[in-house]
């Protein structure tokens, strides 16, 4: 049985690869789009295109961790190199020279962001697949991936709380100096957590990894309707958060924001990131005593559009008070941290699923697509907040917020913020309502088939 103290191991890595994952996804695109000036188009295809890139190096990654063998394992090796390399990416991608521009910052942006994704594949696909390595099946190995996804979401929501509350106090103004600190700081700290994961959890187990090609891992999705329908659904859910995570920091500086709009944007990301983390951990949780998973699973899609909708009402009617802005605050957060938790629950029932209907156990495939579908997500929302701030002209050359918050500019970064979410959560409500079957009583069913099959 794992010890409380590789348990913990664990979590402090996820914790750290998710800081590392949140802070180039939420704000890569404001530092070259709105601190260095690169243009929004060019710097959302690049974002896009990373992501497709990912499509062909997930598997390829995963190919060479199966083909590993070392003294210590196949997995913990390319974690720590992998951890390694893409720390020091991290501090350059967040680093950029000063006297770039042009052709060459563009340059510099597309190739340090596409190596970070390179590295970032490079310890992200080990972390994941290495723990049937350390595990036995059941309960303890959907325990320790459940607390995972949970501390990795408690990560995320760290980086949305400190970020630029960090940047502003080590620039001392300066964003520019202040990112470039702060992703020293984040790449110390991942390298720490993940070295120590490294030195505590021991593969005792030497574990046939399968390594699925980009035809192997659509083919078993499409045999397997299920899990093809939680990662539909993941895609427009995390495409709706990360629409929201890149334009809030434009919403704060160039609408609500006064000449201190980083103190309001420190202040909502405290509460919103307060708010995720204990709805992963204790709403959750204390909502599951009563409430079945999917009755908890459509509350949250409801309280997220809620939320959403007040946002909207709130960002025409008063945008005096940031606590005002804690209520939709509250019905995101906790939807969205809710929603993390499921989405893996849901996904892991699928696995049983699969093999009973195709009588192959495609895991490993699955997950790794899971991966796959949320980097996706990120591109695209980086594509669709790209063309949403320059058709809506938003920039650092923006003009003085009180000359602007009443232009069809500023109105367009609020409707992008808040209706777009709206439609892809409410395509996720009816498509997963509509395609997805695997009630907790069909889980048991299948279980209890699986078990007598396997006696």
């Amino acid at each position: 049985m794992l010890s409380n103290k590789e348990k913990v191991s664990y979590g402090l890595g996820a914790i750290g690869k998710d800081m590392v994952y949140m802070l180039s996804a939420s704000y890569i695109l404001y530092y070259y789009q709105d601190i260095l000036g690169v243009n929004a188009i060019v710097m959302g295809t690049i974002l896009m295109a990373a992501r497709v890139f990912d499509a062909f190096n997930d598997p390829l990654m995963g190919i060479l961790v199966a083909k590993t063998k070392t003294k210590w394992g196949k997995f913990r090796p390319w974690l720590l190199i992998g951890t390694l390399l893409n720390a020091v990416v991290l501090v350059l991608m967040f680093a950029c020279p000063p006297s770039l521009s042009g052709n060459g910052l563009v340059a510099y942006a597309a190739i340090t962001y596409i190596l970070w994704g390179v590295t970032y594949t490079m310890m992200d696909i080990p972390f994941w697949s290495m723990i049937p390595a350390f595990t036995q099946g059941g309960k303890e190995r959907e325990g320790l991936s459940t607390l995972a996804r949970s501390c990795a979401g408690v990560g995320s929501a760290l980086i949305t709380v400190i970020t630029m509350m960090c940047v502003m106090a080590l620039g001392k103004g300066n964003e520019l100096l202040g990112f470039k600190w702060f992703a020293l700081i984040v790449a110390v700290l991942f390298v720490l957590f993940i070295t120590w994961t490294c030195v505590t959890i021991q593969e005792k187990s030497t574990v046939k990894m399968e390594a699925p090609s980009v035809k192997e891992m659509f083919t078993s999705l499409f045999k397997n309707d299920q899990a093809m329908t939680i990662v539909i659904t993941i895609v427009l859910i995390n495409l709706s958060l990360y629409i929201t995570s890149n334009l809030v920091i434009y919403f704060f500086k160039y609408d609500f924001g006064t000449e201190g709009w980083y103190e309001a944007f420190t202040l909502f990301n405290t509460f919103g990131g307060a708010i995720q983390i204990l709805s992963m951990m204790v709403l959750y949780p204390l909502l599951r005593k009563k409430y079945r998973s999917m009755q908890i699973f459509f509350g949250s899609l409801i309280m997220a559009i809620l939320g959403y909708i007040t946002l909207i009402v709130l960002s025409f009617v008063n945008m005096s008070n940031v606590f005002l802005l804690f209520i939709p605050g509250f019905l995101i957060f906790a939807a969205f941290g809710m929603m993390t938790v499921l989405t893996t629950v849901f996904l892991a029932d699928t696995v049983d699923y699969g093999e009973v209907k195709n009588h192959s156990r495609d895991e490993s495939v699955i997950f790794s697509m899971q991966t796959f579908v949320v980097k996706l997500a990120s591109g695209l929302a980086a594509f669709i907040v790209s063309i949403c701030l320059s058709v809506c002209h938003i920039s650092s050359d923006t003009n003085a917020i009180v000359d602007v918050t009443n232009t069809i500019n500023v109105v367009g970064l609020r409707l992008t913020m808040g209706v777009l979410p709206i439609l892809g959560l409410l395509v996720a409500y009816i498509f997963f309502k509509k395609k997805y079957i695997l009630t907790e009583e069909k889980v048991a069913q299948i279980s209890a088939h699986l078990q007598k099959d396997r006696l």
